[in-house]
């Protein structure tokens, strides 16, 4: 079997919105690849909506989002799910 890396231009993107529909600015969380390593951005709604597109992004669902928290929770305070 080999173990053939996926190129960085085919890695996923993901998002997380973390601002509300009624926002002037988007705020949201960027990854590519792996959804735990991402950046904070902010963007006017447009220019959003265009890197969204151009970026072919996959918003993350709940179980994803529900994990990523669980795992910075384990790394501030040492324990998975507990603070």
């Amino acid at each position: 079997m080999t173990n053939q890396a996926i190129s960085f231009d085919d890695m996923p993107r993901y998002i997380r919105v973390r601002s509300g529909p009624e926002d002037r600015f988007v705020e949201f969380d960027f990854a590519i690849g792996y959804p735990e390593l991402f950046v904070e951005l902010v963007l006017p709604r447009d220019a959003f909506d265009i890197f969204c597109r151009h970026n072919k992004v996959i918003h993350m669902d709940s179980d994803m989002i529900r994990e990523i928290d669980a795992d910075m929770v384990k790394w501030r305070f040492g324990e998975k799910g507990h603070r």
